[in-house]
């Protein structure tokens, strides 16, 4: 039988040229794309182990994919492979309020899941700026932060537990249910960030907390310079005040927002700090402020309600869709020690000069996770290829600082090279090394990560 035709005797199939092309890229913007073979969309998790099983079977690379929504090419397609659409398993299984945890499908959408655990009166902390469409599987992929994650860590905190089909045909469980566990190696972190390359995931147990006690606030700070804006980062850092948001903006990124928004944001300042605290009293919130203006704000506000407090974070949320409409965006994520965040962004600002190509700026700056995002006109081959230099000289500088390449957008394919400078050889084997041993034939995603 031909691998086609066994491929849809077990899971729909779809090999249409232009329905296939739609499912073959995320949003990685000059990410190479492969010709893909099919698309599958499985509805249980014994028809994902029958695909990767006839894929182990017949030597065909299977890309696995959520909502597409990635940034470093992770679930782009390779020639010849099939791509595991995962979005229709979308089920909330259950959620039990008494052990704080909920299972879900790997098709569930972040914000979904936020509403569904809500009712029981819990939260689902992680929340990246695709919340929206995002899916939890694609976030367990990733690893996936957000706006939150400074006080609240990223989605490798919150998953308790997996299923999950290795690279052998195998549907395994690993991890736990109960609040401690330390039985085996820790392979649901070990799957948890891995980006489709050692298993797919078709469930998740994740850890819920209680829904915050107290109405959010937020403070803002406006300064004229990205490196008097990383101080004010820096010093709220070495104080020990902790907030449940600390985001930075700058002049493009605000004006792109305004251009298609109209929020007159721009008029605020050059550089916008956008701080959220989230406990009973004001004692962080003033401090905040307090750093603000010792760092040279030109101005500073605490919000008086809850919409004010909303509308300033849902513009830092537009800013990265409100630049991608002014033409090709190459995003950024790296992250670098707190205290490096002036320098690593007066870096940033010498290698846009140097290249001379435009960079904006938005950042979890409270964890040090900035996210430059490198904007060219549309068919400017030269300006494109600036691009990419500044974009690989920007990793550099965050290795060289003590950084990481990627927080949280994980490495696919833009990253590789970053990667595997910042690890270097002798690591490099060891993940070379579990990556056989889950998944011997080599099938899972190939070409990405390592």
């Amino acid at each position: 039988m031909g691998f086609l035709k066994a491929l849809r005797a077990v899971v729909p199939t779809e090999t249409d040229g232009d329905v296939v092309a739609a499912y073959s890229a995320d949003q990685a913007a000059w990410a190479p794309v492969g010709e893909a073979l099919a698309v599958v969309r499985p509805a249980d998790a014994e028809q994902v182990r029958q695909v990767v099983a006839l894929c182990v079977e017949h030597r065909v690379p299977l890309v696995p994919r959520g909502a597409g929504t990635g940034l470093s090419g992770g679930a782009n397609a390779v020639d010849g492979c099939v791509v595991l659409d995962m979005s229709g398993m979308d089920r909330v299984l259950a959620v039990d309020a008494d052990e704080q945890l909920a299972v879900v499908q790997p098709g569930v959408v972040n914000d979904d899941l936020r509403r569904a655990v809500a009712e029981h009166g819990l939260w689902y902390p992680p929340d990246p700026a695709s919340s929206p469409w995002s899916t939890i599987g694609g976030n367990v992929a990733t690893n996936a932060g957000g706006i939150c994650c400074v006080k609240y860590g990223v989605t490798r905190d919150y998953v308790l537990g997996l299923q999950a089909v290795t690279g052998t045909g195998e549907l395994v469980r690993v991890g736990r249910r109960t609040r401690k566990g330390v039985a085996g190696y820790d392979l649901t972190g070990l799957l948890v960030g891995s980006e489709g390359t050692l298993g797919v995931i078709t469930e998740v147990t994740v850890r819920l907390l209680p829904l915050p006690a107290a109405a959010p606030r937020t403070i803002v700070g406006a300064f004229d310079e990205l490196v008097d804006a990383g101080r004010a980062v820096a010093a709220i850092a070495a104080s020990g005040v902790t907030p449940a948001a600390l985001e930075l903006v700058d002049r493009y990124c605000l004006r792109a927002v305004d251009d298609w928004k109209n929020m007159g944001l721009a008029d605020l300042g050059d550089v916008l700090l956008l701080a959220r605290v989230d406990t009973v009293d004001d004692q962080d919130a003033a401090r905040i402020q307090e750093f603000f203006d010792a760092a040279g704000a030109g101005w500073s506000t605490r919000s008086t309600d809850d919409a004010e407090a909303e509308a300033l974070f849902a513009a830092r949320r537009l800013a990265y869709p409100a630049l991608e409409r002014l033409g090709p965006a190459l995003t950024e994520d790296v992250c670098v020690p707190r205290g490096a965040v002036p320098e690593m962004l007066g870096r940033i600002e010498r290698t846009a000069a140097a290249h001379g190509v435009r960079i904006a700026n938005i950042a979890h700056a409270g964890d040090g996770n900035l996210h430059p995002l490198i904007t060219v006109p549309a068919g400017d081959e030269a300006a494109r290829e600036r691009a990419e230099r500044a974009f690989e000289e920007i990793l550099d500088d965050a290795i060289a600082l003590g950084g990481t390449v990627t927080g949280e957008h994980g490495v696919g394919l833009l990253k590789r090279r970053g990667m595997r400078a910042e690890l270097g050889p002798e690591v490099l084997a060891l993940h070379r090394a579990v990556k056989r041993a889950l998944d011997p034939a080599g099938v899972l995603n190939p070409g990405k990560v390592i």
